[in-house]
């Protein structure tokens, strides 16, 4: 998916490892990560299958910089990914394998990974502040008004599932602290 994730940014035009790194944590991170070694790692891979290609920069006062390119072949990839049927949805979550064994935990060891859940809720959500604000950025570059309504589309989605595990968390704590009230009372 990375791959794709790649192809679909510099469809957009050129950009170096670092660009693409900051556009990933700028607009894309709400739905995926990458390490910024995994981008450089990717981009090799590309660049072999022929999806990419590159270019050095000569920078005057700073180092040398290399520019990679989509190809045509890269563009052609990008499109038959886009064309699948498979919308992708994804039914794995590590978040859910450890809450349905969590009954191997104690009520006060559960409050409170509920409550870390919470906390990178909130943590992600300041960090994020900046990618509604970026869109416009990247508007006045691509300046194409659909396609960045998509953009928009998928930060409305990494704000909605954020605020739903994060109200879902709470949740789970309330019920928690309720039978942990309960059996304080006997």
């Amino acid at each position: 998916m990375l791959k794709h994730g790649i192809l679909g940014l510099l469809n957009y035009g050129s950009m170096s490892g670092y660009d693409i790194m900051r556009t990933f944590k700028n607009s894309l991170d709400f739905f995926w990560t990458a390490q910024t070694s995994q981008i450089y790692r990717e981009l090799q891979t590309l660049k072999k299958k022929g999806w990419v290609t590159d270019q050095n920069v000569v920078q005057s006062g700073k180092p040398d910089k290399k520019l990679f390119s989509i190809t045509e072949s890269g563009k052609e990839e990008l499109n038959r990914w886009l064309a699948e049927e498979d919308t992708g949805f994804e039914t794995r979550s590590p978040i859910m394998m450890k809450t349905f064994f969590r009954g191997e935990k104690s009520i006060d060891e559960n409050i409170e990974f509920f409550s870390r859940i919470q906390r990178s809720c909130g943590e992600f959500m300041s960090e994020m502040s900046g990618p509604p604000k970026n869109i416009s950025m990247y508007e006045q570059a691509v300046k194409n008004p659909m396609i960045s309504m998509y953009w928009k589309m998928t930060i409305k989605y990494g704000v909605m599932y954020i605020q739903t595990l994060n109200e879902w968390a709470g949740q789970c704590i309330k019920e928690l602290e309720e039978i942990k009230n309960e059996s304080t009372d006997d």
